[in-house]
């Protein structure tokens, strides 16, 4: 099984806490890095992914996130990739998915991700037949907390 995280999804524990819902994704979030460290689910990442986070103003989130990605990454897709992600992101932008988050589910779809996990409520609506968009929390769900299935 393969994951693909976007960036909102890994800033999600460094998010005000004290609403429930981010609370419960952020344990979540957390909870599939674990997975990955461990081996049992790969994970694919962008180059959209670290543009984005290249943005962070917290060099400390920054870091983390880009430490994790380049130390898990099992699958990337790089920029030589950039026209088959953009006419694959216009399509799903045409959609009425955003710019940005088009782009994450083109490279999600290329890099033949199973799951695209997202905590963004406007993507967690878009449906595509090649890829299952889910937040963090409905996606222990699925896997019942392991890949034992």
């Amino acid at each position: 099984m393969r994951v693909y995280l976007d960036n909102c999804c890994y800033n999600r524990p460094y998010d005000d806490q004290s609403q429930l819902r981010i609370s419960l994704e952020s344990q979540a979030k957390l909870h599939v890095q674990a997975i990955i460290r461990d081996g049992e689910i790969q994970l694919a990442s962008s180059y959209m992914l670290i543009y984005e986070n290249s943005k962070n103003r917290s060099e400390t989130k920054r870091r983390a996130i880009e430490q994790f990605v380049a130390n898990n990454t099992s699958v990337y897709i790089d920029e030589t990739h950039s026209s088959e992600v953009e006419n694959l992101a216009e399509t799903i932008a045409a959609t009425g998915v955003k710019s940005a988050d088009a782009i994450h589910t083109a490279c999600a779809i290329l890099t033949k991700s199973d799951y695209l996990l997202t905590t963004d409520d406007r993507l967690l609506k878009y449906k595509n037949d090649n890829i299952m968009i889910v937040n963090p929390t409905e996606f222990i769900r699925l896997i019942g907390g392991t890949n034992d299935e």
